[in-house]
């Protein structure tokens, strides 16, 4: 097996035991400091003109992905001078750090069990972790549905998006578009503050996504074929709302789980005490359930064990080809 898929597997493994680690050296926070900084410099020369806040934002977004590419390739060659085993290691942590299927299980558990334990205000907390949307006056199924719909649409750009950057260009490649997501989510909004000053991250995460938010729809669409959770309807949502979503990416992954759950997502709904309007995806066919939380953490998790048993058989069949 090619050393890029063995450190993803132990990547994998490493998240399913111990979860996203939190600590302030974690490299996402780091690029989010770095973020930060650049968002309170803008702020401090009160740049406003359009042109010139979009320039500040591409020379954010550059200087934040770059920095993430070089630094993690040099911090790797520098362990590689020191022993091939310290990189080894290395660059299995710095994978590690940017996936998140079990960040996504365990925030998503805690959502279930507050409804489980009928703690509305838990429920509604919990929820607020995970979204951006207001949740103090959401009720048990917008909870669930909000739920299930953050769990679907960040399955590709939490899991699947850094293993493929991974895969195509090693570690430091994965590092540069988990920066790119991480300044999408902090500037990519479409606001007074940052409708110019992000739009160049935003357009990057738009592009950077769109081949990883598909296989991340049909690898779901794939498990629940195996797992028979309604294939049929899972399928024809996703040809009918994949594109159902201000984002060309988001609604793919969103509408193969409405789909298979008989949900609707999307639709209505406040932020920040500003009510948005979002095309639906999927149709209401089954009322909201606890279950249905479980249901969709399963499948990304069977999709993700997809998706590294695909590059270790890649991996093989190369390996059998050039042999």
């Amino acid at each position: 097996m090619d050393n890029i898929v063995q450190i993803i597997v132990l990547a994998v493994i490493l998240d399913s035991i111990a979860g996203d680690p939190q600590n302030p050296f974690h490299p996402v926070r780091i690029m989010g400091y770095g973020i930060s900084w650049g968002i309170r410099l803008r702020q401090y020369f009160c740049i406003k003109l359009p042109i010139i806040s979009f320039v500040c934002g591409v020379l954010l977004t550059v200087t934040i992905v770059l920095t993430a590419y070089f630094a993690t390739k040099y911090f790797i060659e520098f362990l590689n001078g020191i022993q091939t085993w310290y990189a080894y290691i290395g660059e299995v942590i710095l994978c590690y750090f940017i996936i998140a299927p079990k960040a996504l299980r365990v925030e998503s558990m805690k959502v279930y069990q507050a409804i489980q334990s009928d703690d509305l205000t838990n429920a509604r907390k919990n929820l607020s972790r995970i979204v951006g949307r207001d949740t103090q006056h959401l009720e048990y199924p917008a909870i669930i549905k909000a739920t299930v719909e953050t769990v679907s649409e960040n399955f590709s750009d939490g899991v699947i998006a850094p293993l493929f950057f991974v895969y195509l260009g090693g570690v430091p490649l994965g590092m540069a578009y988990k920066a790119v997501n991480t300044l999408d989510s902090m500037i990519g909004y479409r606001n007074e503050m940052y409708e110019y000053f992000g739009k160049f991250a935003a357009r990057l995460d738009d592009i950077v996504n769109f081949i990883p938010a598909r296989i991340s729809a049909f690898l779901l669409i794939a498990v629940i074929f195996i797992t028979k959770n309604n294939p049929k309807q899972a399928f024809r949502i996703y040809l009918r709302d994949c594109y159902q979503h201000t984002s060309p990416n988001s609604a793919h992954t969103e509408a193969v789980c409405a789909g298979a759950l008989g949900l609707c997502l999307g639709g209505d709904h406040y932020y920040n005490g500003k009510l948005v309007s979002k095309p639906k995806i999927g149709e209401d066919k089954i009322p909201p359930s606890p279950s249905q939380i479980i249901i969709v953490n399963r499948l990304i998790y069977l999709a993700t064990i997809l998706a590294v048993v695909l590059m270790i058989l890649i991996e093989l069949g190369r390996r059998y080809i050039y042999v």
